[in-house]
């Protein structure tokens, strides 16, 4: 089954080397999804104090009815990246700074990751903030109930993270164990931690809803910049969801490289800031909320080989009311069944 698009008029050597290069971008975005379990652990062991800054919410809302059946032993996480204000608002008369603004919180970015069983493989499937579904009603659990709607999925965060639960559930069919939720409000203060993040760019981006100006070429990103371009819709291809996470993916793996380079492990107060950042960005499900769960977690994810973690982007097609949204692809299907059954999802992908 092939889930590749626009590629037939490439050669088999730039096909290659195209696919080398993807394989080693989906790596490293779910590296990222490993490394935002494990360094709550390396703090709680290291810096006791930083513990403290980690928050936490109810999994799920109301009863267990309609919550999927779980058939295996595998441990499934939804990684949220979310954000109290939205870039497409600035069209709609918001009037924030730089990011624009919107009432209430949106996933961002949202990461099915899948441990299996036996522990020998992770499979993460990202699935685009845009896909249009009946998203199903959620009762209050701190954040304001929400009536059941036709939308957007991201638009789930808004009632909490437990009824980004439910409506990953009802779309995938996948019983999720723990939600871990990255702040992107946060995510400038983890970036100036690090004394910036490297890019190389292959083209000048410019997004004036952003404040996005960057050049092309190499060059050091603070906070800010990072940030608009990680969320920048209008400077990269046709300003879809799909087309802005290759720089969402660039943004990541550059944070991880700075994040364990020798300049910061080296540095305790580099490290100390770097760690005190991402623990203020992060709430978990209340059983993560404890130094034994979180290291039970990270001590699994930590021991699976980095040639055994796999990622894809869910397969997506347009939503038939607004081909600027999407919807789920038949071929989806196949993939969450197979994360169902902890089957690889890589049998699925030519």
């Amino acid at each position: 089954m092939d889930f590749s698009h626009g590629t037939s008029s490439i050669g088999p050597r730039r096909r290659r080397r195209l696919a080398a290069k993807y394989r080693r971008r989906r790596t490293v975005v779910a590296t990222l999804a490993i490394l935002v379990i494990a360094v709550p652990v390396t703090i709680v062991a290291a810096v006791h104090n930083l513990s403290s800054n980690i928050s936490s919410a109810p999994l799920r809302a109301g009863t267990e009815s309609g919550v999927p059946e779980k058939l295996t032993d595998e441990t499934n996480v939804l990684i949220l990246g979310s954000d109290t204000r939205d870039l497409e608002s600035a069209e709609d008369g918001g009037s924030a700074p730089g990011y624009g603004s919107a009432e209430g919180a949106r996933s961002d970015a949202m990461i099915l990751a899948h441990v299996a069983a036996d522990d020998s493989r992770i499979d993460a499937v990202q699935i685009p903030r845009d896909t249009i579904m009946d998203v199903p009603a959620c009762e209050d659990t701190g954040h304001g109930g929400s009536e059941a709607f036709h939308g957007m999925i991201n638009s789930a965060l808004n009632a909490g993270p437990a009824c980004s639960v439910s409506a990953v559930e009802k779309l995938t069919g996948v019983r999720l164990d723990h939600f871990i939720e990255v702040d992107f409000d946060g995510f400038a203060t983890i970036v100036d931690a690090l004394d910036g993040i490297p890019v190389d760019l292959d083209e000048p981006l410019q997004d004036e809803k952003a404040k996005l100006d960057l050049p092309a070429g190499e060059q050091m990103l603070d906070g800010t910049d990072a940030l608009a371009l990680a969320r920048t819709r209008h400077a990269v291809g046709d300003g879809s969801d799909i087309s802005r996470m290759g720089n969402q993916q660039m943004v990541m793996e550059a944070i991880i490289d700075r994040a364990k380079s020798t300049r910061t492990l080296s540095r305790p107060d580099r490290l100390y800031s770097f760690l005190d950042a991402v623990t203020s960005s992060l709430r978990v499900d209340e059983d993560l909320d404890s130094v034994t769960a979180l290291a039970s977690l990270a001590s699994t994810a930590s021991s699976v080989p980095e040639e055994a973690i796999n990622f894809e982007i869910m397969p997506w097609a347009p939503a038939p009311e607004n081909p600027n949204r999407v919807v789920s692809a038949p071929e989806a299907e196949d993939v969450f069944t197979a994360i169902i059954d902890d089957e690889p999802i890589t049998d699925l992908v030519d």
